[in-house]
């Protein structure tokens, strides 16, 4: 992967394609170095390398372990950055303890991914429509890059808020006069980009040998979400009707809601019909090592999600793999799901197995004894090869169905419009782990979306857009009108016309 560290070293180092693929289980390709982009993109196999290149930056840790998820998770209510000490992953603690600052923080790596897929991004758009290649494929292709270019761009809106806009790549001589675009220019880029998506992506593809790839679906389900996050209620509750259905019904897309909750936390059942949009992982073709974390192509949240020097003394005990515990589950969540039939395979409360005598295990930075069940992997997921601890394959959801039905409920209920659309939507999600109905309200919704997908990543997002953050989050030091954005990152700031959010002490 590239490792760039921020927009002008990015742009300098244009494009140097590498031919890997985080954890795309749909493709086997041999990483062959690196070619000039001013010789590439010649044949459909070129494009599609470079389309590989580009979901490259959706997938995988930086080398400092951060990512979407993991930061996320550390920064929520449910969840502390936990690890072996204060320190362990500095920029995960700092964001869970909300005393980051423009030097220190998760914000240098999720700037810097999110850019570098925006860059690669860009170049494929540049070169696809000289392409000699079939021109049907070449529609899929350019519709699956804008939703890839749409998909980064709104998580850098949602974190930074003040962004630079590239629809193009630039030459060497526009990077230091780049400047920060209207918000609102950002999100209409988005918008447009995945329209355009919608109208070039197939339906469904093969999940055995195209899985991970962006569908009308999935564009849809992200549409839903962007105008969900500019509270623009009506357009986000059109997006979703059309990508859920029937509530409790196979959708035009096919999705549908699985059987047993549980069954969402296998390994083996990656690209099942809740799935709308996952970051794929393998554990087949790993090339990281401990001196390229962030080339590995496995799951390294189940490294890090599991209880220390885990030691089973019973073999009725799980026989979990031990990880670095981090993610540990607040007390809050914890009594939050007491009671409630997904608390199995979401929490895992390691410390009772302990006090059984059934287990040992070192305690961790800020050890509740809670663990994140969905995904602490067992000795047997354990795959050969690659660095020790990143070889798990285990996919992520980034949006699955029953998150789709609870976004639609909201925007429905915000809007006031088709209660009874709403309610259908929040008893399908609830009678699927053998709940009663309840009357479909905001306070409703937000107690489902935090039992429904706890340790799932949404949880921060949820909250900023709520304006529930100050109050969930004020016990770990959230300070409204200042944790709901992260500081640009230093080095973008030194020599360039980017401006440092207000909120960290600077102009925008």
């Amino acid at each position: 992967m590239m490792k760039e560290q921020n927009i002008k070293y990015l742009m300098l180092f244009a494009f140097a394609l590498l031919f890997t693929s985080c954890g795309k289980d749909y493709l086997d390709v041999e990483p062959k170095g690196t070619t000039l982009e001013e010789n590439f993109y010649q044949n459909a196999d070129d494009a599609l390398s470079g389309l590989i290149a580009v979901y490259d930056q959706v997938g995988g840790v930086s080398g400092g372990y951060i990512n979407k998820f993991t930061a996320t998770l550390a920064a929520s209510d449910d969840h502390f950055a936990g690890g072996g000490n204060a320190t362990d992953v500095n920029n995960l603690q700092v964001w869970s303890n909300y005393t980051l600052d423009p030097a220190t923080g998760p914000q240098d790596d999720l700037w810097a991914r999110g850019f570098s897929g925006i860059f690669r991004a860009n170049v494929l758009i540049s070169k696809l429509p000289d392409i000699d290649m079939d021109e049907d494929l070449k529609t899929r292709y350019m519709a699956e890059v804008k939703f890839l270019r749409a998909y980064f761009y709104f998580d850098l809106v949602r974190f930074f808020e003040n962004i630079p806009l590239f629809e193009n790549p630039l030459s060497a001589d526009e990077i230091y006069s780049v400047t920060q675009a209207n918000p609102a220019d950002v999100y209409n880029l988005i918008v447009q980009d995945l329209s355009d998506a919608i109208a070039g992506l197939p339906n469904t593809v093969p999940a055995a040998t195209e899985g991970g790839r962006a569908t009308a679906g999935a564009a849809r389900a992200l549409l839903g979400k962007v105008y969900l996050q500019q509270l623009n209620y009506t357009k986000a509750a059109e997006q979703f009707e059309m990508v859920n259905g029937t509530p409790g019904a196979v959708s035009q897309y096919g999705y549908s809601l699985l059987a047993n909750y549980a069954d969402l936390w296998d390994f083996e059942n990656k690209q099942n019909a809740e799935c709308i949009f996952s970051i794929n992982h393998t554990g087949k073709a790993n090339w990281g090592d401990w001196g390229c974390i962030a080339c590995s192509e496995g799951n390294w949240l189940n490294t890090m999600s599991g209880p220390r020097n885990y030691n089973r003394l019973n073999s009725s005990a799980p026989d979990y793999f031990s990880g670095w515990s981090f993610f540990v589950i607040t007390p809050q969540l914890e009594s939050a799901m007491n009671g409630d039939p997904r608390y199995s395979a979401t929490i895992a409360n390691i410390q009772a197995l302990e006090d059984a005598g059934l287990v040992t295990y070192e305690k961790g930075y800020m050890n509740t004894g809670f663990f994140i069940q969905k995904f602490l992997p067992l000795q047997s997921d354990v795959n050969v090869g690659g660095v020790d601890f990143g070889n798990f394959d285990q996919n992520l959801y980034d949006i699955r169905l029953a998150d789709t039905y609870l976004m639609e409920a909201e925007a429905l209920v915000m809007s006031g419009s088709n209660q009874s659309r709403a309610q259908a939507l929040l008893d399908a999600v609830r009678s699927r782990v053998g709940l009663p109905s309840v009357a479909v309200s905001m306070d409703a919704i937000k107690f489902e979306r935090r039992m429904e997908l706890a340790g799932e990543g949404q949880r921060w997002f949820d909250l900023v857009r709520w304006g529930d953050a100050p109050a969930a989050l004020a016990f770990k030091g959230f300070v409204a009108g200042k944790h709901e954005v992260l500081p640009i990152p230093l080095l973008e700031l030194e020599n360039t016309k980017l401006e440092q959010n207000i909120e960290y002490g600077g102009t925008k």
